[in-house]
């Protein structure tokens, strides 16, 4: 049963506000939202990937201890429902220890990502499922971050992953997955990056510092935003000699093709077993992809091997994609890699995995800033009715039914307001067109259809009007 406002209002004077790092969604943000979901789902499924949903809340065990120390802190825990302080261990409560009292009270939690609620649900479903297993996955999750610009507390992950394959035409096949539905989005100047994680540990190796590879690619990774002079810094301060980052500086300002790049990184690693293999796993990705473009002159993805790309890299195994838009200043729009063993966590050994990811929150002012959002995406609602009275009323009902079964998105007027009243809900909806029924057109049949952006307005009959609003609407 609805609630009442007024009493609802009555009962308290508190100023309704959102929760911190969360946000609402307009119905014109809601339609732009879906078309961007819709157009990167329908790639997902013509490259064979079906979709699941995992809960909301996931337990807290199975959330714990995945994302290194700093992660744990940001599961957002749920408190067990109850008086939970009875079962609360009377050595913590007395202690103040806040993490370990945390287990006692709460053993549930919003998920912190799509990817280990996925490695669950494969152990779980492993009886049911077919190997390789292709799904992905649209939907809300939650991080007690600090909310600031262009970073929510809750916000949407768009993931594509593939389990229980070794095989490198997945990592092709995610390229191209990226190139098809950022194009179907509008987006013209993209460069998609690829590394190996085995290439980075045979750099470091070569350096003879494989303990320092996190060290070494958290620096270098950051080239973009400090400079060489600053990565050369930060090199130092972790551990580095003036001797390796002599080493380090033709691989980290590595330029050319990437066939040329890959040679040069070839001398470079001919000591390291480890780093060949991954040079020999791009070469395998880039031929893969070469393959099944063929002679398609339209689909030629900008792909772009580099070296200080290290996301995830205590997470990743294999190959690492990162996406940038080259048209507007803007982080990353989507990235993922190779990982070996994903679902041994819950005690499913030897499961290999490639997944990646699109930011939809980021494509979203993309789109915005660069006006790529269709004509189709601002109104919901393509014709309204107008309402001049009883009579009309009713004469419209009709009509109104013929239009819904013709599959156009209509609406009548609730009430017999002034024209003007009802123009402006039109207006304000950006509903592109509306009828008019006065006493004249009830007597002739012919109904005024009136454009809502040039002002014009014809007579048609009923299934004209049909007609030409499928038409318009195919164009």
């Amino acid at each position: 049963m609805p609630v009442s406002f007024c009493t609802f209002a009555s009962m308290s004077n508190i100023k309704p506000s959102l929760a911190k790092g969360t946000r609402d969604f307009s119905p014109r943000e809601m339609i732009r939202r879906n078309y961007i979901f819709d157009t990167i789902k329908t790639v997902f499924k013509k490259y064979g990937y079906s979709e699941i949903q995992t809960p909301a809340m996931e337990n807290l065990s199975t959330l714990t201890g995945k994302y290194g120390d700093e992660g744990d802190k940001l599961i957002f825990k749920i408190l067990n429902s109850g008086d939970y302080l009875t079962k609360a261990s009377s050595t913590h409560l007395s202690d103040l220890n806040s993490n370990a009292l945390t287990h006692s009270i709460s053993e549930k939690a919003l998920r912190y990502d799509l990817t280990v609620p996925f490695a669950r649900y494969v152990v779980m479903h492993q009886n049911d499922i077919t190997l390789p297993f292709k799904r992905f996955q649209i939907q809300p999750v939650w991080r007690a971050d600090r909310p600031q610009k262009g970073r929510y507390r809750e916000f949407y992950q768009c993931d594509v992953d593939v389990v229980g394959s070794p095989s490198l035409l997945n990592e092709a096949e995610f390229i191209l997955i990226y190139q098809e539905a950022l194009g179907n989005l509008g987006l013209k100047d993209f460069t998609i990056k690829i590394n190996n994680r085995k290439i980075l540990s045979g750099i470091a190796e070569v350096i003879g510092k494989p303990e320092l590879i996190i060290d070494m690619t958290v620096a270098i990774d950051k080239l973009d935003k400090i400079g060489l002079e600053g990565v050369i810094k930060e090199l130092i301060e972790r551990g580095f000699t003036d001797a390796d980052i002599n080493k380090l500086k033709p691989v980290i300002l590595l330029e050319g093709s990437n066939d040329q790049k890959l040679e040069r990184l070839k001398a470079v690693l001919s000591s390291s077993p480890t780093g060949l293999a991954g040079i020999e796993e791009i070469k395998s990705v880039f031929a893969y992809v070469a393959g099944m473009i063929g002679l398609d002159a339209s689909i030629k993805p900008n792909l772009e091997l580099d070296i200080t790309l290290a996301r995830g890299l205590n997470y990743y195994t294999g190959c690492i994609f990162e996406v940038k838009t080259n048209e507007v200043v803007m982080g990353s729009i989507g990235g993922g890699g190779r990982y070996d063993d994903l679902t041994g966590m819950f005690g499913l050994k030897g499961l290999t995995g490639v997944g990646v990811s699109f930011g939809a929150d980021r494509i979203y002012d993309v789109l915005q800033e660069l006006r790529l959002f269709p004509e189709s995406t601002v109104a919901g609602t393509t014709v309204l009715i107008s309402n001049f009275d009883l009579e009309a009323e009713k004469y419209a009902l009709p009509v109104l039914q013929q239009l819904r079964n013709a599959g156009i998105a209509a609406e009548l007027y609730p009430s017999s307001a002034k024209l003007k009243k009802q123009m402006t809900y039109a207006d304000v909806k950006a509903i592109p067109y509306v009828i008019l029924i006065g006493s004249d057109e009830i007597q002739s049949g012919e109904l005024t259809l009136k454009n809502m952006k040039s002002g014009d307005q014809q007579k048609l009959s009923v299934a004209a009007i049909i007609e030409l609003l499928i038409l318009l609407s195919n164009i």
